[in-house]
């Protein structure tokens, strides 16, 4: 049973980024086989799998960050029932870094569960990322893949 089985079907990787942005296992046949992305090739605004939250991803300083710019209802309603806030506007990736092969590395919020995870994104073509966050080092990981908002 996965976390977010645990956790109820609208928990976490609703806004982990998704991302809660939501990024852990090797995608079979992607691994090495492509060139690091440009690093303006993460910034944008990127949707989670099930379309209820929209994340814009930017440079903050030398780091990148995401803050959430839309949220459907539910996905509103759970992050006020798990952390008491907005979802609206609220930072869900941040301190993110480029890494080994294209790999950016930083913290994910989950405001439906009120924790942040380790949290890895890699840009895998020019309208997806992979992301992926841990809770314990690279234990209990969920992993989503992540569409380019036009």
């Amino acid at each position: 049973m996965s976390f977010s089985e645990r956790r109820g079907a609208g928990a976490w990787p609703r806004v982990c980024a998704g991302l809660a942005l939501a990024a852990a296992t090797v995608v079979p046949g992607l691994a090495g086989a492509q060139a690091p992305p440009a690093t303006d090739g993460i910034y944008g605004v990127w949707r989670n799998p099930k379309d209820s939250v929209h994340v814009e991803i930017k440079p903050c300083g030398p780091e990148v960050c995401g803050y959430v710019v839309w949220a459907n209802d539910e996905a509103r309603t759970d992050a006020r029932k798990g952390s008491g806030g907005e979802l609206l506007g609220r930072q869900l990736l941040r301190d993110f870094t480029p890494g080994d092969k294209g790999e950016w590395r930083g913290k994910v919020f989950a405001p439906d569960v009120n924790m942040t995870f380790s949290g890895r994104v890699l840009v895998l073509d020019a309208g997806k990322l992979r992301a992926k966050g841990c809770v314990l080092g690279n234990f209990l990981c969920k992993t989503q893949v992540w569409t380019r908002v036009a």
